[in-house]
């Protein structure tokens, strides 16, 4: 019995991308990689634009002046996906607030989190601060007031987005009816 030869899957390889990020990385212009890979200009950058594909020695040599491994052109990107109402409850200490984490526990480079807040919904009795260095506000539906040390205080209303130091002392509260919002806090304040 002899094997049967396996089917390609028909999806499409981009490895274009990869190499020029790669390059911009190293702070590298398409000129320098050329040169020093033996390549003339245009055909290293009809690679980045996946418009030709090279061959398996000049891929070599590319990464090689690039310092990446083949194979990390070929690895599969990390995608984690939660779907809408999944994510788990958490309470950042919001008071009449319903909080659910939208990015995956583990992610420890940042946080995004849904809160719907009842009329009576604000963040503490006091000023408070977060262990984040960027603290982004988004209100989707709703108005809310964020107040910080400086008696500066914002009013947003749906589409209206406020970011800020996660450290700098700050309160919120909903003006009138509930409101609905998007926190995204850089890096993640906890992670499991």
């Amino acid at each position: 019995m002899r094997p049967m030869p396996l089917e390609p899957s028909g999806r499409s390889l981009s490895i274009g991308p990869r190499v020029r990020e790669a390059r911009i990385e190293r702070g590298l212009t398409i000129e320098e990689v050329a040169r020093v890979a033996g390549l003339t200009k245009g055909f290293l950058s009809r690679i980045e634009r996946d418009i030709v594909s090279p061959s398996v020695s000049t891929l070599v040599t590319l990464c090689e002046v690039l310092s990446i491994s083949v194979g990390s052109l070929f690895t599969e990107p990390e995608v984690k996906f939660v779907a809408a109402g999944t994510g788990p409850r958490v309470n950042l200490g919001g008071i009449e607030t319903e909080e659910r984490l939208v990015t995956p526990r583990e992610e420890a480079r940042v946080q995004v989190l849904r809160s719907v807040i009842s009329t009576e919904g604000r963040g503490a009795t006091d000023l408070y601060a977060v262990a984040a260095d960027v603290d982004v506000l988004h209100v989707l539906r709703g108005r809310v007031r964020v107040e910080f040390t400086s008696e500066q205080a914002w009013e947003l209303g749906p589409g209206d987005t406020l970011t800020f130091n996660g450290h700098e002392p700050h309160n919120w509260s909903v003006i009138g009816d509930e409101a609905e919002v998007i926190w995204v806090l850089v890096p993640a304040i906890w992670s499991s």
